[in-house]
């Protein structure tokens, strides 16, 4: 089924174009990744699909059939709202079926109740009240009764893909989810739970996303968006590498023949009189044609520098016993370590569990409780944070580094413009006399990077660099990393950008322990799913058990139940059953698994189950008695 077909979009902005006579399709269970620079039409074109931009150009037919939803993270509620209500916010009929039944529970009419339930069967409200609490719980998202307006900026982005991943389940529609960058504001253990989720789901997806390892779980082709063109790749992110580089190979040969033909037909041009026959008229529109290929810039600043890097003394830094707590919830206990020149550290954790107050302490930025810091007189910190940049409305991007300096040093006394080095990271020659109040959000990101590098510190911190930051910037920021000899720490979500970078693990175990691991995330992750799998007890698979119809509820037990209670004890023996099956499954996966991720993963979901499995038991108890 075919949702979406475009011919010849094309899109520009003043003088600034985007993308030139595009034309793509999507098909019914097409899981798509856009790939392109910050700056480059992204967006754009999303909002083309939505129906919130129009193209100066060509044509887009949606299938009338589908829906196309877009994952937001910024969303609205009204204020007092607890997440439970903003998830029922949703409009679909299992919604409203879900909705009703929970009416009933407090009516004292058995025909409510009688209805409410046949609507939860029609609709299969009673799986899609399961999922809902399973995505939120995968989320962090466990106390329901939270208002809205009580949570922080990364729970409400959380509840907000909650919400979405539900409205999709609910609506049993075709429809078209489209997600910009889904993985900012998830720890680990959510982006892989994500990843999971939505390779296995019947979705039609079109993704943009920095995580290449999520990108090739989860789509099946990839979206090129470069030199206002859009180039389509079946296959894997590595599939997608290496057409672009037979592409550009192809580019240059044919660029290099039409360079020797052009000094050649240039001669010709030069001898030939004002009047032209008809045959040299032809030959002349073939030179100009010659002319525009010969033309063609191709040229790709490559980042192969000698950097020439402020000298790092015997001492780096050195951190003794510190402890840092705010209130009843301790962050750092007792940590010490030494870092060494050339290091570089990825820190791990769950959100909240003392990262950045790590970073910040180490700065100076925020104060610790006991214990001491040494830093080496010759560190000179470079903190690229998640806090926006800070800058004047109307200054051009090429004074903003400037203000800085005119040149950055290179090895031997040489040095690059401040130009350069923008153009070392893909700001080109009219971005960079553009004032920074026109760059997209993701254009002023790449540029606070910049701003941090081109100080030349010594010593890098990075608290989630690859947040909107795209995928071809930070293939030169990797490039960079891998060359810097200073010391390095790196908070990131991101594992393709750990593994390729850290060397070291220090991982937030929770209770102000943190844990050092030598080797990349993988590597620890790998370890660490290892030693889980050893302490997890895996009997032999018990066979589901027989789900017999619930028997009528004797009168004289029910004598002692509100009609409440009798609706709260069906729908326990209902779900019983249900969780004894499911634990089952998980049994027998894990016994045949071998994969450690997924080892921890069937380890979370069992104990999981066990501990939901415990709880109604103990409430059947309570009610039988």
């Amino acid at each position: 089924m075919n949702y979406i077909s475009a011919e010849n979009l094309t899109k520009s902005f003043g003088v600034k174009k985007l993308f030139t006579d595009i034309t793509f399709h999507i098909n019914e269970g097409d899981k798509i990744a856009i790939v392109a620079k910050n700056g480059s039409g992204k967006s754009t074109l999303l909002k083309i699909l939505m129906g919130k931009e129009i193209a100066d150009s060509g044509t887009v037919v949606i299938n009338k059939d589908i829906q196309v939803v877009l994952f937001d993270q910024e969303i609205d509620f009204e204020g007092e709202l607890n997440v439970e209500e903003f998830m029922m916010t949703l409009d679909s009929a299992p919604i409203m079926a879900l909705k009703n039944y929970h009416h009933a529970l407090l009516s004292e009419d058995p025909d409510d109740m009688d209805k409410a339930l046949n609507e939860m069967e029609i609709h299969e409200a009673w799986d899609l009240e399961n999922e809902m609490s399973q995505i939120l719980s995968q989320l962090k998202i466990t106390d329901l009764t939270s208002k809205m307006k009580t949570l922080s900026g990364g729970q409400i982005k959380r509840v907000a893909l909650a919400k979405l991943l539900v409205e999709t389940r609910a609506q049993h529609r075709h429809t078209l989810l489209i997600m910009d960058e889904p993985t900012n504001h998830l720890d680990v253990d959510m982006v892989e739970w994500l990843e999971n989720y939505l390779s296995k789901a019947m979705v039609t997806l079109l993704l943009v996303t920095h995580d290449r390892y999520f990108l090739d779980a989860v789509c099946d082709k990839i979206w090129e968006m470069e030199d206002y063109n859009l180039y389509v790749h079946n296959g894997s992110y590595g599939t997608y590498l290496e057409n672009k580089i037979i592409r550009e190979e192809n580019l240059n040969s044919t660029i290099d023949k039409a360079q020797n033909l052009y000094r050649k037909e240039l001669e010709w041009m030069r001898r030939q009189p004002i009047a032209r026959t008809t045959k040299s008229k032809s030959r002349q529109d073939d030179f100009y044609e010659t002319e525009k290929i010969a033309k063609t810039d191709t040229r790709k600043e490559k980042l192969e520098l000698d950097f020439e890097m402020k000298r790092l003394g015997q001492k780096i830094l050195e951190l003794h016993h510190i402890s840092k707590s705010f209130g009843d919830k301790v962050l750092l206990k007792d940590f010490s370590y030494q870092f060494q020149r050339g290091e570089k550290v990825g820190i791990v954790g769950k959100n909240g569990a003392g990262k950045s107050t790590l970073l910040n302490i180490i700065q100076g930025l925020e104060p610790y409780d006991s214990g001491s810091i040494e830093t080496g007189e010759t560190i000179k910190f470079g903190y690229f944070s998640q806090k926006g940049l800070q800058y004047k409305e109307e200054q051009r991007v090429i004074d903003f580094i400037k203000d800085i300096s005119e040149n950055f040093p290179l090895a031997n006394g040489r040095t690059i413009s401040a130009s350069q080095f923008l153009r070392l990271f893909l700001f080109d020659d009219q971005t960079q006399y553009s004032p920074i109040s026109k760059l997209s959000g993701g254009e002023k990101r790449r540029l606070h990077l910049m701003y941090v590098l081109y100080q030349n510190p010594n010593f890098l911190i990075f608290d989630e660099p690859t947040n909107d930051l795209d995928l071809p910037t930070l293939t030169v920021l990797e490039n960079f990393l891998l060359q810097f000899q200073g010391s390095l720490i790196i908070v990131s979500h991101d594992r393709y950008f750990m593994d390729r970078i850290v060397d070291h693990v220090l991982a937030f175990e929770g209770d102000g322990i943190i844990k050092d691991f030598v080797g990349n995330f993988s590597e620890y992750r790998e370890k660490k799913a290892s030693e889980q799998s050893k302490k997890v007890s895996t009997p032999a698979p018990e066979a589901p058990k027989k789900v017999e119809a619930v028997k009528p509820v004797q009168a004289s037990a029910t004598k002692k139940l509100s009609f409440k209670e009798q609706q709260e004890l069906k729908e326990i023996e209902k779900e019983m059953p249900k969780l004894e099956k499911s634990r089952a499954e998980i049994l027998e996966n894990l016994n045949n698994e071998t994969d450690y991720e997924k080892i921890a993963v069937y380890s979370k979901d069992l104990e999981t189950i066990g501990e939901k499995l415990q709880d109604l038991e103990m409430r059947w108890l309570e009610l039988q008695d």
